[in-house]
């Protein structure tokens, strides 16, 4: 087999493998249950118990059924999920949503985390830069002064209390 029929045949396996991912992420694509699945868990449940709308399963939950059934209507309507998402936020507020828009203000709430990594990590480089530049370098024997070498003498022999200087 040559080179050209080599080639011809792993393109054809690897277009007949693109075409079997492209298959099989779609099968559920618009299936209305996992339209549903994936939509509930964006919105969060507004009776106050901070969980996603899908899984809010505290007993007596006033709020979930209803918004429940209120997102499978919007579904078997045929709305899109932009226009479920949409009237589910003029109808709770901002707090509904899962995740906070990425326009507007809450487009803050995107990039502020990553933006104080940022300064976090500048700072800390500019921090670390200024104290190392600012170690003092030892000086060797030769460069000190014989009047500093012979008060250190001094101070060793006054305060040597004989040991190997242990405490």
């Amino acid at each position: 087999m040559g080179a050209s029929a080599r080639f011809g045949f792993w393109m054809k396996a690897l277009q007949a493998t693109a075409v079997a991912v492209v298959v099989c992420f779609s099968l559920g694509a618009t299936d209305a249950g996992t339209r549903y699945n994936t939509l509930n868990h964006h919105l969060m449940c507004t009776c106050g118990c901070a969980e996603i709308l899908g899984e809010c399963n505290h007993v007596g939950c006033p709020n979930s059924t209803g918004e429940l059934k209120e997102l499978r209507a919007a579904i078997d309507e045929g709305k899109t999920d932009q226009q479920i998402m949409d009237v589910f936020e003029a109808k709770y507020g901002a707090v509904v949503l899962a995740a906070p828009t990425a326009k507007g203000f809450d487009l803050v709430a995107w990039i502020a985390p990553f933006a104080v990594f940022a300064a976090a990590m500048l700072g800390t480089v500019l921090l670390v830069r200024r104290w190392s530049a600012g170690t003092p370098q030892l000086a060797s024997t030769e460069d000190v002064d014989p009047a500093v070498t012979a008060l250190r003498e001094k101070i060793r022999r006054e305060t040597d209390t004989g040991n190997d200087g242990g405490y």
